[in-house]
């Protein structure tokens, strides 16, 4: 049998072709991986630093706030310290100006005790006289009381007639003319005119609303007049008359226009001038214990005038507080007092003279016992002795 080409009759055999081999990425997962992990421990360690980082700041922040603390109690004790130091200070310099006072002091008193020892029974007695003086002046002065000073004078010039002094003879001349002016003045009773005021005040407060209805008010209404009430049984013409004339008062009012119309009071009017006449008394009260002569005039006087333009000059009560305030207002509370302050100057200028000669003498005595050559010791007690 014939061979026969069959490589050209068949069909062309199918190459396979090689497919590539796959690439190895696990080399690239693990990088990545391994990228991703360090990236993750990156950001573990800088959210670590971060956190310490701002544990750092608050504990930095603590420190500051514990130095500051610190700093403002260190400050406030060196400002306590320096508070104590002063005040230790202040007190130190008031203790060392105390005992400094209380050294003048008991020099002063030292000094005194010294002049004292040396002084004598007159020296005294014109001490004396000066305090009564000084006394007889502020009792005239300030106090206006005429009897304490005449008595405070009588006083003095009682204790200068026991000194032995002659140099006290125009003090005593002087306190006689001033005893005299003072006698020649009226005694103002003050605690009477007060009490005067005060029984005028409450006879005020006893008025009634009656007291106050003038007669030449518009729409007074008389009351039946005594006149016209008989003593025994009227008869019949005369209590029909009596009828009429009540009846025709009751319905004619008689007004004068020629003369002032004063109105009535209501009762709070009349309390309020009630009230009124009180204030103005009171002031007077206030007026004599102070000696204001010109107010004094002035209150009785407002007062006697409201009393006769408001009240019924009839009434008994009222015509009495009428007269009682013209007699007041004519009392004087404020007398012109004299001048007695020169018995007291020239008093003060013997006490000086005697005390400019007493040291003269010490001196005089003490230059002497140096000129003889005597010890100052010997000289001082025998100055001691001589006293």
């Amino acid at each position: 049998m014939p061979v026969t080409n069959t490589q050209k009759q068949l069909p062309a055999p199918i190459v396979q072709q090689q497919q590539p081999e796959p690439a190895r990425t696990w080399p690239l997962w693990l990088i990545s991986i391994i990228a991703l992990v360090l990236v993750l421990l990156l950001v573990l360690w800088n959210w670590q630093q971060w956190n310490n980082n701002q544990t750092s700041q608050q504990v930095l922040k603590d420190l500051q706030q514990e130095t500051a603390q610190l700093d403002s109690r260190y400050g406030e004790r060196g400002s306590q310290q320096a508070q104590r130091l002063q005040s230790l200070t202040d007190a130190v310099a008031a203790q060392r100006e105390l005992i400094a006072t209380q050294q003048r002091q008991i020099d002063h008193n030292a000094t005194t005790l010294l002049e004292a020892g040396n002084r004598t029974r007159t020296d005294w007695l014109l001490a004396e006289a000066e305090y009564l003086l000084r006394v007889a002046n502020q009792r005239l002065l300030i106090e206006k009381d005429i009897k304490g000073a005449a008595s405070a004078l009588q006083a003095a010039d009682d204790v200068l007639a026991e000194s032995d002094d002659i140099g006290v003879y125009p003090v005593r001349q002087q306190l006689a003319r001033e005893m005299l002016a003072l006698k020649s003045i009226v005694a103002v009773d003050r605690t009477g005119l007060y009490l005067q005021l005060e029984a005028v005040i409450d006879s005020i407060h006893q008025l009634t609303n009656q007291a106050l209805i003038h007669e030449n008010a518009p729409g007074f209404m008389l009351s039946a007049d005594a006149s016209d009430v008989d003593a025994g049984e009227p008869n019949m013409a005369v209590r029909a008359w009596q009828s009429f004339t009540r009846t025709l008062k009751q319905v004619v009012v008689v007004r004068r226009l020629d003369e002032q119309v004063k109105p009535l009071l209501s009762p709070d009017q009349s309390a309020y001038a009630r009230l009124n006449l009180q204030l103005m008394l009171e002031e007077a009260e206030l007026a004599v214990l102070r000696g204001n002569q010109a107010l004094y005039q002035k209150s009785l006087e407002k007062a006697r005038t409201t009393v006769q333009e408001w009240y019924n000059a009839d009434n008994a009560r009222v015509g009495a507080l009428a007269d009682t305030l013209g007699e007041l207002a004519s009392r004087n509370v404020d007398p012109e007092l004299p001048d007695i302050s020169r018995s007291l100057g020239l008093l003060k200028q013997r006490v000086a003279g005697r005390g400019a000669n007493n040291n003269g003498d010490q001196d005089a005595s003490a230059n002497s016992n140096d000129q003889n050559g005597d010890a100052p010791v010997n000289g001082a007690t025998g100055n001691g002795g001589n006293s």
